[in-house]
């Protein structure tokens, strides 16, 4: 299992990083990461004699959650790591992601604007909290609806404004409408009904909007729904 290559230059690299990888190396992380990927791509050293986040991160600018897939971008130069690294600081790069959410909406387009902290009791999760210093804002729109016997379904537009871990999937559960396939956020009797016909977490990143670091000039990168997620689609329903 290796990311997909969307697009490459001397600056950056661009892919569709599968569900189930990891971006991150960790001290308990045995499997093969972005990180370690794309740092023997393009030979990121180890060298001591190296610092800096850009050697540290092995070009990781941002990263997607273990179970979601879809666009990544990856620096190549200290440099374009600088760059990238602030845009997603300062809130200038444009994120989207296609998720399937349990039961449907009276409105079709909205906003959460919610704290997302690290949860008191389980500290590998996140939960909606009173830490205003740690707000976190998501934009939605419903694109369809779909049923499955009695249940129904919202297929979803999710911009997240902000970049707080967990931030989606935390803001959709606050919502009591969690992203089908979480075994995190997802309710436990309902997340295992999902595991009969949706084998992974429905949420795809599905757009990226950034300044290119080498030509200064705005570019946008794509990455299609993964055959997996499109059969799930073609189990249910479609009301629109």
């Amino acid at each position: 299992m290796i990311p997909k290559i969307i697009f490459e230059d001397d600056f950056i690299v661009v892919i569709n990083k599968p569900s189930g990888m990891i971006s991150n190396e960790a001290q308990s992380t045995t499997e093969l990461t972005v990180q370690k990927w794309f740092s023997e791509k393009i030979q990121i050293t180890n060298d001591k004699s190296q610092e800096g986040e850009f050697y540290e991160k092995g070009g990781i600018v941002h990263r997607l959650d273990k179970d979601t897939s879809g666009v990544m971008v990856l620096a190549k130069t200290p440099k374009a790591y600088e760059a990238l690294k602030i845009q997603f600081l300062e809130r200038k790069t444009v994120k989207k992601y296609t998720a399937l959410i349990h039961n449907t909406f009276t409105d079709k387009h909205g906003e959460i604007n919610q704290p997302v902290e690290r949860h008191p009791k389980e500290r590998k999760k996140f939960t909606v909290g009173r830490d205003l210093s740690r707000m976190a804002i998501t934009e939605w729109n419903v694109v369809g609806e779909f049923k499955n016997n009695e249940n129904t379904f919202s297929l979803m537009e999710l911009l997240p404004h902000t970049g707080r871990t967990h931030q989606l999937r935390v803001h959709m559960q606050y919502m009591h409408h969690p992203i089908v396939g979480d075994p995190i956020y997802g309710f436990k009797k309902t997340w295992r009904e999902d595991l009969l016909w949706c084998p992974r977490l429905f949420l795809h990143a599905k757009y990226l909007e950034f300044v290119h670091p080498g030509t200064n000039k705005r570019v946008y990168f794509e990455a299609e729904l993964t055959d997996e997620l499109k059969k799930v689609l073609e189990k249910l329903v479609k009301v629109y």
